[in-house]
């Protein structure tokens, strides 16, 4: 029997599409140790020197004009208009994906972000090409540059989301409702006290999570100075990813801070530190955001990114799971008010397991298998009364 071949397909190397990429990656490996599965940056192998130039407005823009991303993210008009451009791409794409299809040979070919989704599903339509197709979305906000001919599937995180995508004119049955992708390891037991202790941490006090996305982005150093000034003993874990000034300064900070304040650049157990946190203080990428539901983290949202954060941002408050702050000065205030809160702080947990999806990753690899009917167990709601001993009496400094 030969060897099965898929081939999966994301944008820029540090982000939520590249995660949810290495998930599927990993649970189709899980299944079947001999496939080969290879993982490609399919806009930076079409089109290298335009990604770097897109990356690097994106960022722009995002940090100086934000509305500006807000106005062009889904809109009809601006869909409309970037029609043309975007047919472009697609044909002068195809020579680079037919090298890329033939060197590979796959049966299968997965996109977590709708870009190159778009060029392989116009390269099948255009060659009468017989490969399967999956788009996995890792926000709860679908955009129309998700919707092409040619798509096989669709993997969206929630009904809702499904929903946006049938009124845009998606089949419903190729939609799946699997979630977002995540490593199988989030699924694994995890023993807080010995993590705890392995960190140099106590237990018995209320643990924050902050995190400002691969990028490092958001008022990070403004939101650790806040929560220092808490009335109440924290402990606070903050991972700053690439920014590698945030990354110093607050080690600086941390240094001469009265609570345990822990500082990383990356980490490879993000799961570990969501499993010790009380709670998150984030920017809410889908990926967090599907991490912490697994982990049934309460989310405490600043800051969110126009466009897909902000539907994201709307998902999380409407389903009781997080709280927005709109001032960063007030983000210790406000989660010393949820730490007392014992009653609201595991309403949010039980909200936040019942949207969660842990097995998403498996899920998604079955189908690309052609094996749907061998779903992953249905997920049941992982809260328990329990659950409330993640949350100590609150300690006076």
């Amino acid at each position: 029997m030969s060897k099965r071949r898929v081939l999966l397909m994301y944008i820029t190397k540090v982000s939520g599409h590249r995660q949810a990429t290495v998930a599927i990656q990993q649970a189709l490996r899980q299944i079947d140790p001999q496939i080969e599965v290879p993982a490609i940056n399919g806009f930076g192998y079409t089109y290298p020197i335009l990604e770097k130039i897109i990356n690097k407005a994106y960022l722009s823009v995002i940090k100086r004009t934000p509305k500006v991303w807000d106005y062009l993210y889904d809109n009809p008009k601006i869909f409309k208009n970037s029609q043309s451009i975007q047919n472009f791409l697609h044909k002068t794409s195809h020579e680079k994906i037919e090298k890329l299809i033939r060197r590979h040979q796959p049966q299968a070919i997965v996109c977590t972000q709708a870009f190159p989704c778009g060029m392989v599903a116009d390269y099948k339509m255009s060659h009468n090409l017989d490969i399967l197709l999956i788009g996995v979305l890792t926000d709860f906000s679908p955009h129309s540059y998700w919707v092409n001919e040619g798509v096989d599937y669709y993997v969206v995180p929630s009904e809702e989301v499904k929903e946006r995508l049938v009124a845009k004119g998606v089949a419903s049955e190729r939609v799946r409702v699997y979630g977002i992708p995540l490593r199988p390891r989030f699924n694994e037991p995890v023993d807080r006290k010995a993590i705890a202790e392995r960190m140099g941490l106590d237990p018995a006090v209320p643990t924050i999570l902050v995190m400002g996305g691969g990028q490092g982005l958001g008022p990070i150093k403004k939101i650790v100075k806040s929560l220092g000034k808490m009335n109440m003993y924290a402990q606070v874990i903050v991972l700053s990813g690439v920014n590698k000034k945030i990354l110093s300064s607050l080690r600086c900070y941390a240094a001469k801070a009265d609570k345990k304040i822990l500082v990383f650049e990356f980490v490879n157990n993000v799961e570990e530190l969501m499993e010790l946190a009380n709670l998150i203080i984030t920017k809410p990428g889908g990926m967090t955001t599907a991490e912490s539901l697994t982990k049934g983290l309460p989310m405490v949202i600043v800051n969110p990114i126009p466009g897909q954060e902000m539907r994201n941002t709307d998902f999380l408050i409407q389903q009781g799971i997080g709280i927005r702050v709109y001032d960063v000065d007030d983000i210790g205030g406000e989660v010393e008010v949820l730490l007392r809160s014992p009653e609201r702080l595991a309403a949010m947990r039980k909200a936040a397991l019942a949207h969660a999806k842990p097995y998403a990753s498996l899920d998604i690899a079955r189908l690309i298998l052609g094996k749907p009917g061998q779903q992953a167990p249905v997920t049941q709601s992982r809260w328990t009364p329990e659950l409330t001993e993640r949350l100590p009496e609150a300690k006076h400094v």
